[in-house]
């Protein structure tokens, strides 16, 4: 019998599979459901206008209010979930206060993904919600919906609810969308990381 160490690379290439969720996995844990997703979708486009490569996190009151929000850009190459939810945290820290004082969570994040591709589940997908979960228990959130904005409009995952508009393309089909660009492509609100 042998015994001794997996290699450092196996071990590190493990650990990035595990920082992620099937969705299986995601309708399992009991995310809360969105009353209207369709008005929070809407919203949370015209504040952002997100275009592909774009992640918008938001963070509701008990009463479903929203009380902030912010856009940022997205490496699409990444599929580790550490990375997308430091990228959360960097952004919730922007906007809004912990909640770690409180005994339970009662505010909820939510987190808009606006992307190329198929409206199903994706790799990248699966490390965004396991990066939505660890945020927002590292914040004193409840972890709420992830919604991906695609070509085909938008879709909750791991709840069978979506409509055709708004859709990754309609950003450009907004009042000075597509004549407000700057060099990456996005509008120019995302250079101001639109949190309101």
């Amino acid at each position: 019998m042998a015994i001794g160490f997996a290699p450092a690379r196996t071990a590190s290439a493990s650990s990035r599979l595990a920082r992620t969720l099937e969705a299986a996995e995601w309708t399992a844990a009991g995310i809360p459901l969105l009353t209207n997703p369709r008005e929070v979708v809407k919203d949370l486009h015209t504040r952002h206008l997100p275009a592909p490569g774009t992640a918008v996190v938001a963070v509701f009151s008990p009463d479903g209010r929203l009380t902030a929000s912010a856009s940022f850009a997205q490496r699409a190459d990444s599929t580790d979930g550490w990375e997308r939810r430091n990228a959360i945290l960097a952004h919730l820290r922007r906007v809004t206060s912990d909640d770690l004082r409180r005994r339970h969570p009662v505010r909820t994040a939510v987190l808009l993904v606006c992307r190329d591709g198929e409206p199903g589940w994706t790799e990248t997908d699966g490390a965004w919600m396991w990066g939505l979960r660890d945020a927002c228990s590292l914040y004193g959130l409840r972890s709420g919906a992830y919604i991906t904005l695609t070509r085909d409009g938008w879709h909750v995952i791991g709840e069978n609810r979506g409509g055709r508009t708004p859709q990754a393309a309609s950003w450009s089909q907004a009042p000075g969308g597509a004549a407000a660009l700057h060099p990456t492509g996005a509008p120019e609100a995302l250079r101001r990381a639109a949190a309101r």
